[in-house]
């Protein structure tokens, strides 16, 4: 038997070699080899007694359910919620990771503890069938090596027998696993996966980090400065990383991207420590950022659900220069109030207030209320779009059941179905709100059930009533540097890729009352919302419009000293109106001249003089430059006389009155004069109150090319006007 305990000993040392690059595998894909984390043993020393109970529970709690004929394992019942206590979020984060891994290799730890006749075992009730496959996957990434047991951590007594017991069955358990690497054809167990499941995790590792800039704690500029001293290297886009880069986002101002693989640096560096860069997914950003450029100087916003607290801040921090309160909805304990307080004055938020009502429980008439005009609805969804499920779970107190959604690449149909009638409540409990023009719903869901058709049937449902403007949707506003070609469709969506998540973001706006005038306080405010105008330029103009009167708005926008991209559109947001009063010139179809030959038509060019340059009305001379009127003559001429031209006039067509044809010829009744029925005039533009009266030179020297030219029948009063003696043959 010495022999054979020696043949055991050495298969033991072979299937730990055969292990060892468990962890250190490259997973190829189309664009190139995302590397893995190396694990070495020093790394892997296990958890505390508490993170193994944690990751069991949140198992227990998603494991996939076989069929009853095909159960060999069972993991007893689990139809009360568990309750998780975490120390603090170190060990909430790898609590999640842990039962994360145990779920995508459920089938082989199972395969495993069945080959190696660990299980079943009359010691380890079926309770704790979790907890043994928890422990097992940990024992295999350390290469079944002991954990390292810390001092300061209080002991577990399941823990501590379910670890003797698999320790104990080591050499076992590493002869199964090497026989299914070796049945599958595996160098390691991540190519046991299911093909879907590795490309999905190698999107999630290879997806940039995206952050935030507390403007509360510190500026760009300063960010931008602290960064270059660490190393750290602008490029223009995350196609562009290389280690130690960063870019700006495309659509939000604030928002900073960096490689992956920078994490741990990252959050170990000064600018994370003290809340003044903050990691969230941009798909958050992209609503608070929708949501902000909606907001007048004092309007208030209602937040529909609690959510993450970054998103709060986030919203708190782009109100900075405006007197708007945020109303979250949804905290129901104090303890929660009081953990969300203390969060954000440790951010530098002020203007934030919780109510411990849930949002479909509020009343649209709540006069705490009164005064919010957008609504920020990021409601629960199914989040397959997203890229991290750990992190979107924790940021967003989501449901543990996406980790098993995201495992199978779909959802059920029950609990789409669920989530989406949620949904469509509450954004029509949003649209009741009588004083809010505005609602902003967003998700990170792939499913149009969710999505577009939520936002349809909500629409369909006119729960807004009659007294009130409908709502339609309208394209989100983002910063003026962004470029993106999503912001132009009625929807704004990305799809999940290797450099960003999946998100979904509507705009509902009321639409605009005709009769309702909007100020230049909230035009600037909208402009600095787009990032056109900086705060004191809206201070400015508070003090002056106290001065200044309704009818020289247009005056105070087209004459002050503003950039002219400003002046343009501060200018076609107060004369929007105006553009309706200006007519648009139509051509006048020619009349029909069945009496007048070829003859007679070639001996009129003849005998017309053309009319001189100088003798012609003013308004003739630019008659040619005229013919494009409307937005295009708007613009030319703020961009010529943005300074001098005071006025504003409203044009009117004009018809001048060319001579009659006079054709000298004798009739057979004798010589008497008579006048061509040929008539030709000129339409231009003028002032209306520049005509007096319709007076043309004696002497014709030049012939000037019409913009529009018509040949109405000629009056008596204006025949005897302009007649002139002529003959008929």
């Amino acid at each position: 038997m010495p022999g054979s305990k020696s043949n055991l000993m050495s298969l033991h040392e072979d299937v730990i070699n055969d292990t060892s690059d468990l962890s250190e595998m490259k997973i190829s894909d189309e664009k190139g080899s995302v590397e893995k984390r190396t694990k070495t043993l020093t790394e892997k020393n296990g958890y505390h007694d508490s993170v193994y109970i944690n990751a069991a529970k949140i198992f227990q709690g998603i494991h996939t359910e076989k069929r009853k004929d095909r159960i060999l394992v069972r993991y007893g019942d689990d139809s009360v919620p568990p309750t998780l206590t975490f120390k603090d979020e170190y060990s909430q984060h790898v609590s999640y990771e842990l039962a994360f891994s145990a779920l995508k290799y459920q089938d082989l730890l199972e395969e495993i503890l069945l080959d190696s006749c660990v299980y079943p075992c009359q010691s380890i009730p079926d309770e704790l069938t979790s907890l043994l496959v928890v422990m097992l996957y940990d024992l295999q990434d350390r290469k079944f090596q002991a954990r390292e047991i810390f001092d300061e951590e209080e002991p577990v007594a399941e823990v501590r027998k379910t670890e003797r017991y698999l320790y104990n069955f080591r050499t076992k358990l590493a002869a199964a696993l090497a026989r299914c690497r070796i049945k599958h054809g595996a160098l390691s167990i991540e190519y046991i996966l299911p093909e879907t499941v590795r490309k999905q995790e190698q999107r999630a590792s290879a997806l940039p980090l995206c952050v935030w800039i507390n403007t509360f704690k510190i500026s760009l500029q300063d960010v931008f400065r602290d960064l270059k001293k660490k190393g750290f290297t602008r490029v223009e886009s995350v196609l562009d990383f290389d280690h130690y880069t960063y870019c700006m986002d495309q659509h939000c101002n604030d928002v900073l991207f960096f490689p992956s693989s920078l994490k741990e640096e990252l959050l170990n560096l000064d600018l994370f420590a003290d809340c003044k860069l903050l990691l969230q997914d941009k798909s958050r950003s992209l609503a608070v950022h929708s949501a902000q450029a909606l907001l007048n100087t004092d309007d208030d916003i209602i937040v529909a659900h609690v959510g993450s607290h970054l998103t709060i801040a986030h919203m708190s921090v782009l109100t900075i220069h405006s007197m708007s309160r945020i109303f979250v909805c949804g905290v129901e304990s104090s303890a929660k109030a009081d953990e969300l307080r203390n969060l954000f004055s440790h951010m530098g938020c002020k203007n934030i207030q919780l109510l411990h009502e849930d949002f479909t429980e509020i009343g649209p008439t709540d006069p705490r209320l009164q005064k919010a005009k957008v609504i920020l609805l990021l409601p629960q969804c199914s989040g397959l779009g997203v890229g991290n499920p750990i992190d979107f779970i924790l940021n967003e107190h989501g449901d543990a059941g996406l980790l098993r959604d995201v495992l199978q690449g779909s959802v059920s149909e029950d609990k789409l179905s669920i989530l989406a009638e949620r949904q469509l409540n509450e954004l029509m409990h949003a649209m009741k709100f009588n004083e809010v023009q505005a609602i902003v719903y967003c998700t990170c869901s792939v499913y149009p059930e969710e999505n577009e058709l939520v936002v349809k049937k909500a629409l369909e449902s006119g729960v807004e009533g009659n007294k009130v403007q409908p709502y339609r949707v309208i394209p989100p506003v983002f910063s003026t540097c962004s470029n993106s070609e999503g912001s132009t469709e009625t929807f704004f969506k990305m799809e999940p890729s290797e450099i960003s998540s999946g998100c979904f973001l509507a705009i509902l706006a009321r639409e605009k009352d005709p009769s309702e005038n909007v100020s230049v306080k909230d035009i600037l405010a909208r402009a600095a919302a787009k990032g056109l105008l900086d705060s004191t330029v809206v201070q400015k103009s508070k003090e002056d419009e106290k001065k200044q009167k309704v009818k020289q708005r247009r005056r105070n926008i087209t004459g002050c000293h503003i950039d002219p991209k400003i002046a343009e559109f501060l200018h076609h947001q107060t004369v929007s109106s105006i553009k309706a009063e200006v007519p648009v010139s139509k051509a006048v179809s020619n009349v029909q001249q069945k009496n007048v030959n070829r003859t007679n038509s070639y001996q009129l060019k003849k005998s017309i003089n053309p009319i001189s340059d100088t003798a012609l009305p003013k308004v003739l001379k630019h008659t040619s430059h005229l013919s494009s009127m409307g937005k295009a003559y708007d613009r030319q001429t703020l961009a010529r006389k943005p300074h001098t031209e005071r006025k504003r006039v409203v044009l009117k067509p004009v018809e001048i009155v060319l001579p009659p044809v006079i054709t000298p010829y004798l009739s057979s009744q004798g010589n008497k004069p008579r006048v061509s029925s040929a008539r030709h005039c000129f339409h231009g533009w003028t002032e209306a109150k520049g005509l007096s009266g319709r007076i043309l030179p004696p002497t014709v020297s030049k012939v000037v090319k019409p913009a529009v030219l018509s040949h109405p029948r000629p009056r008596p009063q204006e025949s005897s006007n302009f007649a002139l003696p002529s003959y008929r043959r």
